[in-house]
């Protein structure tokens, strides 16, 4: 880097208030799976708390390093409604505490994909993780759920948007004393992409390798200061830009 792009950076990160909104770690489960309910739960804990026991402490090293704030750690994994409907679990929610006591002990603001993909129609497992959300988000501090009611390319399943009125009202309900926060770790999709490393509606995808890392930028007065400079540059130029 050259004096100016130093300069640039400083007042990047001290005037216009650039920093990491989040670092995502996807974490596949599709290992986890288990016809006992029990193995499957042990499975996912150990799956989750290996894979991303320095995500933190790695975070704020670099924090350190670079100097550039670092404000959320969150975690995605594979659609809990996929990895789990060939256990005998009759429902989900204790995924959902193993999902959150893992978080806690990672120090993880938010794990993700407590999620069911039902665009077209539901299986067993979509049907026992949907019933299963309203309690999971209610007893649950970190856990997110989403579950995809339509697309483009199937049209919208009305059945699956009556289903989640229903589902997102009884969360409000079992969360009226926490001013409904279960309601704001759901998202009801339509055309969710096929990887999403934001929270809430964060799930890690069946593309996607083993382990992954997401870096989030929030940099808005970035972006205005750049356009501000350089009014003239399109699209692609501003982001070469900003990445300098």
């Amino acid at each position: 880097m050259n004096p100016e792009e130093i300069r640039e950076t400083i007042e990047m990160i001290q005037e216009q208030r650039l920093d990491i909104r989040a670092v995502t770690m996807g974490i596949s489960l599709r290992d986890c799976s288990d016809e006992n309910g029990d193995k499957l739960l042990g499975n996912i804990y150990r799956k989750v708390t290996e894979s991303a026991k320095d995500l933190v402490k790695v975070a704020e090293s670099l924090q350190e390093k670079y100097g550039i704030p670092i404000v959320n750690k969150r975690i995605s994994i594979s659609p809990v409604s996929a990895i789990a409907e060939s256990s005998d679990l009759e429902d989900y929610v204790p995924i959902a505490t193993v999902l959150d006591k893992a978080a806690k002990e990672l120090s993880i603001d938010f794990i993700g994909g407590f999620t069911a993909l039902i665009q077209k129609g539901e299986t067993p497992g979509d049907r026992k993780l949907i019933n299963s959300i309203p309690r999971a988000l209610a007893e649950t501090d970190r856990v997110c759920s989403s579950v995809n009611v339509a697309s483009s390319k199937a049209g919208i399943n009305m059945d699956a948007v009556l289903e989640m009125a229903g589902v997102i009202k009884e969360t409000a309900e079992l969360t009226k004393d926490k001013d409904g926060i279960g309601c704001a770790k759901l998202v009801v999709f339509a055309n969710i992409p096929e990887d999403n490393p934001f929270m809430a509606g964060a799930y890690h995808g069946f593309g996607e390798a083993d382990r992954v890392i997401n870096v989030g930028i929030s940099g808005p007065g970035v972006v205005r200061a750049t356009l501000e400079r350089y009014p003239d540059v399109d699209l692609m130029q501003v982001a070469e830009i900003i990445k300098r």
